[in-house]
């Protein structure tokens, strides 16, 4: 099984496109710009034949799944659907956009277990993904996305299991602090916390102004679990968290330390009233709409956000033209001075697509059409997102964006996603912990004997 994490040394002069060494035994396949499963953004019925498409040209229907309910990203995966049918007459794409926790909570899996009425849906691979793989769920693309596997480069690898392809990313990123120049300057904040202490002397600077200093959707759990996969991040040597990954085994002292410093934050009162029911991304009482419209000075959460709250201010206001407030920045998650973390390290990872293994042929060619050169340039011109083929982040306009693209650019290691890293048993139990956690329910040794225990189970 391939490992999930990345290190890079050196990393300035590199794109976050090619992310460097992949620490693990599988290979990093990936999509390239100019191969990208198209030629261009104009053959994809050409790219279709020349990777498995359907020789009979029998007319056959692909349902997608995605998980972008606002504009422009919404409106922008319609036009990609339509494009390859204009170019594949025989293809017809059911698109259809669910909230992100009912796509990946509920209805996903449910229809993978249905065994039909999807073909291609959302996947963030690695652990989930080699479960629904395990399990016969994903159809093996690597034949047919070869050439974009291999262009896109290291960020392949989380949707590869043994060896072999069973997806394709569109997008990669860190997540961070996004927070509000503006009350940040009202507060009195000079610059952003580099540390754990001037985070703290922050969080005390916004309360003294009388300014709320974080918002989290805690109400859908993994806006919360971020928050132990940072403390874990910068406690743990980056060499435990690999062996963890590796043998599911969390016994080291740094993830009860995660626990101990996460229990210290809660209980400096960083967060909004009511944040336990307080959801992530829907409308101007979430977390995301309370520092898109100046109600709370920060939040932590992926790159996708400044697009979240874009589409947040444009259904607050009905301005279909609204975008991210310009009031907008990001800093990484602060050090933790005296750890044995990498103070440079990222959390992040990646969106991307998997197919059903009922799905028709041609579902592999519409995976590589979106990961093409001209449709991941446009991409990155939504500002929804960080692209992976390489030249696409000449797209990229959004300067949030770009500090996101840089931090990635520079770190030297680089952690997926914990609970899609160690897989549904182990990464729910985990989730769950630390959301008990957040609720008052639990404490920091309960964290790792819950992820502990379920890999037992495996």
């Amino acid at each position: 099984m391939t490992t999930h994490t990345w290190r890079r040394r050196g990393a300035a002069a590199l794109s976050v496109l090619a992310l460097g060494l992949l620490a693990g035994c599988g290979g990093g396949a990936d999509a390239d710009d100019d191969n990208g499963g198209a030629e261009d953004s104009d053959n994809g019925s050409e790219n279709g034949s020349d990777n498995g498409g359907s020789a009979s040209g029998e007319d056959v229907t692909i349902t997608w799944w995605h998980n972008a309910t606002g504009d422009p990203l919404n409106q922008f995966w319609e036009d990609v659907a339509q494009e390859f049918m204009d170019e594949n007459t025989h293809v017809t794409i059911e698109v259809t956009a669910y909230q992100n926790e009912e796509l990946q909570g509920t209805l996903i899996p449910n229809q993978l277990r249905a065994g039909d009425g999807l073909d291609l849906y959302q996947s963030w691979g690695a652990g989930e993904l080699a479960d629904q793989v395990a399990a016969g769920y994903v159809m093996d693309v690597s034949d047919a996305v070869a050439d974009a596997a291999e262009a896109i480069g290291g960020t392949v690898a989380p949707w590869e299991v043994e060896g072999a392809v069973y997806g394709l990313p569109y997008s990669f990123g860190l997540s961070g602090f996004w927070y509000n120049t503006e009350l940040f300057e009202e507060a009195g904040i000079d610059a952003p916390p580099e540390t754990l202490s001037e985070l703290y002397d922050a969080i005390e600077a916004l309360k003294a102004a009388d300014i709320t200093p974080i918002a989290v959707g805690a109400g859908d759990g993994w806006p919360a679990a971020h928050y132990w996969y940072q403390f874990a991040l910068k406690s743990c040597d980056p060499d435990v968290l690999q062996d963890a990954q590796l043998n599911l085994d969390f016994s080291d002292g740094c993830f009860v330390e995660a626990g101990e410093l996460l229990q210290e934050f809660i209980d400096t009162e960083p967060f909004q009233d009511g944040y336990l029911a307080t959801s992530a991304q829907q409308g101007a009482g979430s977390s995301a709409g309370m520092v898109a419209t100046g109600n709370a000075a920060m939040e932590l959460m992926g790159h996708w956000n400044p697009g979240v709250m874009g589409g947040i201010l444009q259904e607050e206001t009905g301005d279909e033209e609204a975008t991210p407030p310009e009031f907008l920045d990001w800093f990484n998650f602060p050090a933790i001075e005296g750890s044995a973390g990498d103070p440079t390290a990222g959390l992040g990872g990646g969106d991307g697509f998997s197919c059903t293994a009922w799905a028709p042929p041609e579902c592999a060619d519409f995976l590589a059409y979106i990961v093409s050169e001209d449709v991941q340039i446009r991409f990155a011109e939504t500002g929804a997102g960080i692209p992976v083929t390489p030249g696409a982040e000449a797209g990229i306009e959004d300067e949030n964006l770009l500090a996101v693209f840089d931090a990635l650019s520079n770190a030297t290691y680089i952690q997926l996603w914990l609970d899609t890293a160690y897989g549904n048993n182990v990464g729910g139990a985990m989730n769950e912990a630390i959301v008990n956690l957040f609720g008052g329910q639990g404490d920091p040794e309960s964290i790792p004997d819950a992820m502990n225990t379920a890999a037992e189970q495996q």
